[in-house]
């Protein structure tokens, strides 16, 4: 048995790789059964291909994108379409709260401006960090989410975003922008306030 063989035989190892894929895929899908089926095939996929596995990157990496492929090709495959008026009911929330931050001539308010995140390399290679971000992921309402999801994780560029949901790039654009504020907002409270840690 080789390396990578001897690797998916260990249970241990499997168990860690499946809990990681199966958060990516719920983040990403919302939909848990459809996560679990998406696991279970890439996690086949990588079984069945282990051969093929040149090593140029880490195994877990490797069966992650196989697991994103297999979710793009799912969202591609899904036509689900978004009802409009709950975007409309998310962006005058999002509205209000912008409203919230910044002045009548459009700069930040003082009490609300960026802070200065120090160092942010080092905090992408914390790996509390990324449980910090999903945890303030799961906070966004879920069309926002997805969006931003399908932009930022699985690449789809935002003429296929408007294709596959339906909107107009100007809408995708403020529903983008608005996403990360509203993440940049919760990491600043949740993690960067709290020198480094999640709250």
């Amino acid at each position: 048995m080789d390396a990578i063989q001897s690797k998916f035989a260990d249970d241990g190892f499997l168990a860690e790789l499946r809990s990681g894929m199966l958060r990516f895929a719920r983040l990403q899908l919302r939909d848990d059964s459809l996560a679990e089926d998406l696991v279970q095939d890439a996690l086949i996929s990588a079984m069945a291909g282990a051969k093929g596995f040149a090593g140029r990157a880490a195994l877990n990496t490797w069966v992650l994108a196989i697991l994103r492929n297999k979710i793009a090709d799912a969202i591609r495959q899904r036509n689900r379409s978004i009802n409009i008026s709950s975007l409309a009911s998310e962006d005058e929330s999002l509205d209000r709260a912008f409203e919230e931050l910044f002045r009548t001539n459009a700069h930040w308010k003082p009490e609300v401006r960026p802070r200065d995140w120090g160092d942010p390399e080092e905090a992408l290679r914390q790996q509390q960090f990324w449980a910090a971000f999903e945890a303030c992921l799961e906070l966004l309402p879920e069309n926002t989410a997805r969006i931003f999801m399908m932009r930022e994780f699985l690449e789809f560029d935002t003429e296929e975003i408007c294709r596959e949901l339906g909107i107009n790039p100007g809408n995708c654009h403020v529903i983008l922008h608005r996403a990360r504020n509203r993440l940049r907002g919760c990491l600043e409270q949740g993690w960067f306030a709290q020198g480094g840690q999640p709250c």
